[in-house]
């Protein structure tokens, strides 16, 4: 019977499952927390785990942390997940691990994905958290503050885990063609360039490192002589295109949105391209980012440039009708010139102190004077008495208060100095002259030449 080699069998196992840390000293990267002296390793050196949350992007070691702290610690371990545990189920194990503590075992649970959980999940375990019946160690890549419940993360103290650097990976892809575990018993022929290449390929995601490395060597060329060599030509093979890290529907999602809106602020287009460049080559559907500078366009622009929402809404129409790929350029023309357009944040700034006040002042009654009157009794009740039609006038303009009365005097519109607002406001200023002037020759019982 043919024997299987040693290279077959460790086919049959993911590398980067074959090269997952099993101490401290084997993790890569999170110094800032696992260095000499840091104060997680602390914790975890000497057995003084507290309920805890891993917050990190993908393929940064949450996980791994959580393995470690398994086989470092005292204690029961669990592990949930939220696709296959329940509400039963957990309450469950939280009464086993209240009765273990009572005989002096501690248990440690460990929730993968936590931001997976719904409420009624996550509350299962506040209790016994609580109580300290067990230590919880969540491990998430969305921002827990919007993910965990309240309650539950006041008593969880929360590590962020950084993305691991090019270095980072470099040495994790070093040591796993070196490795026993690796390949370390193969004969691998890569140059240091193109460790680094396979590196810059992985967003610092070590998983993604790794088994984008199983990939090229299982699909590399092995000579007579068992050397399998590894081409800069082979790897952009396997790669046709670096993995960008953008996640739909997750926090990343809302960074680079952000980003986006955040440069076309400041000005800077070729920042503003870029970060569109990175929603659409990530998957992100265009009329949601057409939808997003159309209220750029409003709030950051507003009056200074009237026709920049013209520019949105002739975009948005023209990526539905067209679609990706083919409006990629619709949209990079749309944000190019919101970032050289004036800016202008008044409209928005005067939305949010008239929305102010008219939360506080809800009861406040329309004034009669502005209130129509479309029946005899509405007119018995003086409604739309001592209206002025500014039609009528030779200016166009009244002295008629149009605020509720508590209101009156008050400004929520104050124009920009940019672009088409220094004629606006040119002309607001006129208005309100206009009226002070008129409003002191109809106080001392005058009218104006």
């Amino acid at each position: 019977m043919e024997q299987q080699s040693l290279f077959e069998n460790k086919l049959s196992v993911p590398l980067a499952a074959r090269m997952r840390p099993t101490s401290l000293d084997e993790f890569v990267g999170q110094t800032h927390l696992i260095g000499e002296g840091k104060i997680l390793r602390r914790m975890i050196e000497s057995d003084n785990i507290t309920s805890m949350i891993f917050w990190g992007p993908p393929g940064v070691g949450k996980t791994t942390l959580a393995r470690i702290i398994a086989t470092k610690t005292k204690s029961e371990f669990i592990t949930f997940s939220a696709v296959t545990s329940g509400i039963k189920e957990i309450k469950t194990v939280m009464e086993d691990a209240d009765k273990n503590k009572r005989l002096g075992v501690r248990t440690i649970v460990f929730v993968d994905e936590i931001h997976r959980f719904n409420k009624a999940q996550q509350d299962a375990f506040l209790p016994y958290v609580e109580k300290g019946s067990i230590i919880l160690i969540g491990a998430t890549t969305e921002n827990p503050s919007f993910e965990v419940n309240n309650a539950l993360l006041s008593r969880c103290r929360v590590f962020v885990l950084k993305e691991l650097s090019e270095d980072d990976i470099y040495s994790l892809l070093l040591r796993a063609i070196t490795d026993k575990k690796g390949y370390g018993e193969e004969m691998i022929d890569i140059s240091d360039d193109n460790l680094k290449l396979i590196a810059s390929f992985a967003n610092g995601d070590a998983r993604n490192a790794l088994s984008m490395l199983d990939m090229i060597i299982i699909n590399s060329d092995t000579n007579k002589n068992g050397v399998i060599t590894i081409t800069k030509e082979r790897i952009l093979d396997s790669l046709s295109r670096k993995s960008l890290m953008y996640d739909k529907n997750g926090e990343e999602h809302y960074n680079i949105i952000s980003a986006l809106h955040k440069s076309m602020r400041n000005s800077d287009p070729d920042a503003a391209v870029y970060w569109l460049a990175r929603m659409l080559e990530g998957g992100e559907d265009p009329l949601y980012i057409a939808r997003r500078i159309t209220r750029f366009a409003s709030e950051d622009i507003g009056l200074a440039d009237t026709n920049a929402l013209n520019v949105a809404i002739n975009v948005y129409h023209a990526c539905h009708f067209i679609g990706m790929p083919e409006c990629s350029v619709h949209l990079t023309e749309a944000v190019i010139y919101m970032s050289l357009a004036p800016k202008s944040n008044s409209c928005d700034v005067a939305y949010m102190m008239a929305s102010h006040d008219a939360k506080e002042t809800l009861s406040e009654p329309v004034p009669l004077v502005i209130r129509n009157a479309p029946t005899k009794l509405m007119k018995e009740l003086d409604y739309g008495k001592g209206y002025q039609y500014a039609h009528d006038t030779q200016d166009k303009l009244t002295t008629m208060d149009c605020l509720p009365k508590s209101l009156i005097g008050k400004t929520y519109y104050n124009p920009g100095v940019k672009g088409n607002e220094i004629k606006f406001k040119e002309r607001l200023d006129k208005i309100k002259e206009w009226k002070k002037v008129h409003k002191e020759l109809e106080k001392n019982g005058k009218t104006a030449n």
